[in-house]
């Protein structure tokens, strides 16, 4: 039991600091958006490339694709957070490529801090000249930062990501439950829940109940805005595959929308975890990817099982928090028009009479 406070008070903490830094450091947003985008076109690839189409259907050039794609996760992070932040593409890169061989949490806070000075550094070199200096500069400064950064990464985030790891082992049933609310939350959320699953590294089981539970909770968002009337069958489409894309919908109806998200990415984690779905590519943790990614590494069957019983446990999440919502909803409807019905003031009819001319 200890274990699994630790787990998850560690993630509660880690997801406050997330949070702070999305909102409140300068661009952070951004940065988050790249991280997350470099886990998919590095963690996601090597999940199906290397252990489906190469380890598994035996192509062994797409299994070399994925192999490379995984190893190039920090380069990867440093390039996309620069230009999500918006710096120049040539200084984005040079920051990349000089992080080989680096994770993606050091080649992100490389990338990120790299993203703050390289404007100030284009500003003051003469224009003709700034780009080669500035890649020349930012390139080892890049270097250095993720080097110094890496250390520090495996010691805190890597750290708490295999706490909860463990606590997803010794108590899969009620970790399943909490984590995948917790996670599926996160997903709905203005913070990208495959930002923070990369940023802890996670692996595993923990892996497999997040990933499974952005699936499932993907059908209790559809439900949502379906009987919520939150907008129109765009919106339930767009929101079903990635929640981000109807934040502005998303905040207006908070308490609602993330009460249902709880219930129902936690029963889906249920799910996750009875059929003991394992994910080895951190950073999966959304809808489509978290649909493709655990085939990497479960057999066929128990993956397509458990996303049966994800998305059973995702529509009654959405069916019965919804319903809660309509029921209060017309209640209040209810007492308000009796209330206006009583105090309606009584019209007292005024008799005419009219003469008639003889």
């Amino acid at each position: 039991m200890f274990t699994i406070i630790k787990g998850l008070g560690l993630l509660i903490f880690t997801l406050a600091l997330f949070s702070i830094f999305s909102f409140k450091a300068p661009k952070g947003d951004k940065a988050m958006s790249g991280l997350a985008n470099a886990a998919v076109t590095t963690f996601l690839i090597e999940a199906i490339h290397k252990y489906i189409s190469g380890n598994l259907l035996n192509f062994s050039f797409l299994g070399k694709v994925g192999a490379t794609a995984g190893s190039l996760s920090g380069p990867a992070a440093a390039i996309l957070v620069g230009l999500s932040i918006g710096i120049n593409p040539v200084y984005a890169v040079a920051a990349g490529v000089a992080v080989g061989g680096l994770g993606i949490l050091p080649g992100f806070f490389a990338g990120y801090i790299i993203s703050l000075i390289a404007p100030k550094i284009e500003e003051k070199l003469p224009e003709g000249i700034n780009i080669i200096f500035g890649a020349l500069l930012l390139a080892p400064l890049a270097r250095f930062i993720a080097v110094q950064a890496d250390p520090i990464v495996n010691s805190t985030l890597i750290n708490i990501g295999n706490v909860i790891s463990v606590a997803s082992e010794q108590s899969p049933i009620l970790m399943g439950f909490l984590l995948g609310g917790i996670m599926k939350i996160i997903c709905t959320s203005p913070i990208s829940s495959m930002a923070v699953t990369a940023m802890l590294g996670l692996k595993g089981l923990a892996m497999g109940i997040a990933a499974i539970a952005c699936v499932g909770g993907s059908f209790t968002n559809g439900i949502m805005f379906k009987r919520l009337k939150l907008g129109d069958r765009s919106n339930i489409i767009a929101v079903m595959m990635e929640p981000l894309t109807q934040a502005n919908i998303i905040t207006k109806n908070p308490i609602p929308i993330y009460s249902a998200n709880f219930i129902g990415g936690g029963l889906a984690g249920l799910s996750a975890a009875y059929f003991n779905i394992i994910d080895n590519a951190p950073g999966t943790a959304s809808p489509i990817p978290g649909l493709l990614a655990p085939f990497g590494f479960n057999p066929p069957m128990s993956v397509i099982y458990a996303v049966i019983g994800a998305i059973v446990g995702g529509v009654i999440g959405g069916t019965v928090v919804s319903q809660i919502v309509i029921t209060l909803k017309n209640k209040k409807d209810n007492c308000n028009n009796l209330k206006s019905n009583t105090e309606k003031p009584i019209n007292k009819g005024t008799l005419t009479i009219k003469e008639k001319t003889v």
